[in-house]
């Protein structure tokens, strides 16, 4: 589960989900790393917005819970449910069919492509450490290098990079 603050654009991940003895339980998350804000980009927070409202609106959630994301009909959504749907979600989208997982590693590539720290990364990922991210990762840093050297000698010389 994810606490959103609208004013600074971050979600946090807080809690978990699970359904005991028929009812919805919140649980804290595995690790307290896990508990970190993450600065979300502004038109994430347009959509997160969106879909809060419509389903507020259509849906009134069990237990009273306030979710972004929900069933069809209103109940929460835990990891169970999405995994078993997310083959279809990229069917009716168009987009090619990869592991939920696989989600993450795409925004944790593109992140280091465009030049995001590996510092932020991890702490984005929730790695335990920059070296793991690092170790993980390798496979995009390589062109980097090229890049590292011509802000350097940009830096150092005067010269357009």
């Amino acid at each position: 589960m994810a606490g959103l603050d609208w004013a600074r654009q971050t979600v946090s991940v807080v809690r978990s989900i699970r359904r005991l003895t028929g009812r919805w339980c919140f649980c804290d998350t595995k690790r307290s790393r896990g508990r970190r804000p993450i600065k979300l980009q502004r038109w994430i927070f347009v959509l997160l917005r969106d879909l809060q409202t419509k389903a507020s609106a259509h849906y009134l959630c069990p237990e009273g819970h306030d979710l972004v994301f929900r069933t069809p009909s209103g109940k929460p959504i835990n990891s169970d449910y999405l995994a078993k749907h997310f083959r279809s979600i990229l069917d009716l989208v168009g987009l090619p069919r990869i592991r939920l997982y696989d989600l993450c590693h795409s925004a944790a590539t593109i992140a280091l492509a465009a030049g995001v720290s590996p510092k932020v990364v991890s702490e984005q990922l929730g790695h335990a450490s920059t070296a793991f991210t690092l170790d993980t990762y390798a496979h995009v840093l390589p062109h980097m290098q090229d890049e590292a050297v011509a802000r350097v000698e940009a830096m150092l010389f005067g010269s357009t990079a």
